[in-house]
């Protein structure tokens, strides 16, 4: 049977318990051998802010995830100049493990936008599933999708997710206002955070 690697990227900006909750059920509903977390260096839609630099998310990424032998960092876009596009990242880790099936990880928002993302119908085509993370009660129409990119009903895969109100932006101002975040995060970011003395004013 073909290896099944899912990509969850993010900015992880840092990393939380949330992102651990989400990961672990997208592992374990979509029946993953290997989740690969996949850093952004510079997300597109938010180059209007200010992010961490690569090294310490990465370093704080791998921290989160230690314990976890499914779970691995992966550096596909941050080793590669940008644009860093899903469908080269796709791309690029098909060609690395050529037998192997590639499930994404998007949220709801995410799908409902794919269309406008770039080359939308060739992720289709690549990836083995499109998995999503679905907040409970949260419907999404995939009649309107399936018009604009054909093919999509039969890749889409739904992951029930618990609903988590842990922001990284929110752990950030916290920590700049000096409030706690010890049981918003693994402790071993958590003591990289103090050590670093990151996300304070």
């Amino acid at each position: 049977m073909p290896q099944r690697i899912g990509l969850f990227g993010g900015t992880f900006d840092p990393p939380h318990l949330g992102h651990l909750i989400l990961a672990s059920e997208a592992q374990s509903q979509l029946e993953l051998d290997r989740l690969l977390w996949v850093l952004t260096p510079e997300p597109p839609h938010k180059l209007d802010q200010l992010t961490t630099p690569a090294e310490h998310r990465l370093a704080m990424v791998q921290l989160a995830i230690a314990d976890n032998p499914a779970f691995e960092l992966s550096r596909v876009e941050v080793d590669r100049p940008g644009p860093q596009y899903t469908s080269d990242t796709i791309k690029l880790i098909a060609d690395q493990n050529p037998h192997a099936e590639i499930v994404p990880i998007i949220g709801g928002d995410s799908l409902r936008d794919l269309p406008t993302w770039h080359q939308p119908k060739e992720i289709v085509y690549a990836c083995h599933w499109i998995g999503v993370m679905r907040r409970p009660h949260e419907k999404a129409s995939l009649d309107e999708l399936e018009r604009e990119l054909p093919g999509i009903r039969s890749k889409v895969h739904y992951v029930d997710a618990p609903l988590l109100e842990i922001a990284s932006r929110e752990i950030r101002s916290r920590i700049a206002e000096g409030r706690s975040v010890r049981y918003y995060l693994p402790t071993s970011v958590y003591e990289y955070i103090e050590q670093h003395h990151l996300y304070q004013q």
